[in-house]
């Protein structure tokens, strides 16, 4: 019996590690041609995923009664703006979900105070990311910028994870994601920035340092924005945000990463133009 209970254990990482490929690999490819194909396709693939996560936020803390209309239009408006204008428009668009929320919030959910800041924290928290990754896609050599985020993202996670159950000790934050260590926090990093750095090989636009440095951005971003949405879910009470992607969780769990790496990168990027 000790024998086959040791199997058991032994081969639960495997396939867990098995299933995030099966799950993965289909995602990114088709995640792929999207970045590829950019404009109006990106932008409309991101505004399908944000209405996932905006409507698992929503399932999170259904009591509340969040404006999910007002946080669905201003995702919309965000995801517009960063298409057909730019950086400056983005922001008004996130000004006008302010009082849209609330005309939302007054005539028809009648959420309260606690349905509007979670209204809002839905639409900065996952509208605003969405808009910076349409921004960053826009930038001169964005369509590969944002292949390097993804790849530093991904990898960075894999790695983590890897390295976390081979060697993982000490808690990273055991009161937020108990399954988190300190030494996967070490392996993503290096997971991540190895990543980005050679896919900056294939990117003679891209020098070393630079890579370097949009790499270091995405090794840190990934594990907060991780530790941000594992921060919801404790407090929300439950494992998986939704089961969009079958046993690999919601539309949230998958993308929890890359909305802070797409902010991240988008400024830190647009800060080497700049300097260029």
């Amino acid at each position: 019996m000790a024998a086959d209970s040791s199997s058991t254990s032994e081969d639960q990482p495997r396939s867990e590690l098995l299933a995030r490929v099966l799950v993965g690999a289909p995602a990114l490819a088709v995640a792929s041609v999207l970045v590829w194909l950019g404009g109006l396709p990106f932008a409309i693939a991101l505004a399908l995923l944000g209405s996932a996560c905006l409507y698992e936020l929503f399932e999170l803390y259904v009591g509340a009664r969040m404006a999910l209309p007002a946080a669905l239009l201003a995702l919309a408006g965000l995801l517009a703006a960063a298409q057909f204008g730019g950086y400056q428009q983005v922001l008004l668009a996130t000004v006008a979900a302010i009082p849209l929320t609330f005309i939302v919030t007054l005539f028809i959910s009648k959420g309260g105070t606690f349905g509007i800041a979670l209204t809002l924290l839905g639409i900065v928290w996952i509208g605003l990311a969405l808009a910076h990754a349409v921004l960053l896609r826009r930038l001169p050599h964005g369509e590969g910028i944002v292949f390097d985020v993804l790849a530093g993202t991904f990898v960075g996670d894999s790695v983590a994870y890897l390295g976390g159950r081979a060697l993982g000790r000490h808690r990273l934050a055991s009161s937020i994601s108990p399954n988190k260590t300190v030494e996967g926090l070490i392996f993503g990093v290096v997971g991540a920035l190895a990543a980005v750095l050679v896919a900056s090989r294939f990117e003679p636009w891209l020098p070393a340092g630079d890579a370097l440095l949009l790499g270091a951005g995405i090794a840190l971003a990934a594990p907060l924005g991780d530790l941000f949405e594992s921060y919801i879910k404790r407090d929300a009470g439950t494992k998986d945000t939704g089961q969009l992607f079958g046993a690999h969780g919601g539309a949230l769990d998958r993308l929890d990463a890359i909305l802070f790496t797409a902010v991240t990168s988008y400024y830190i990027w647009h800060a080497i133009l700049v300097a260029r």
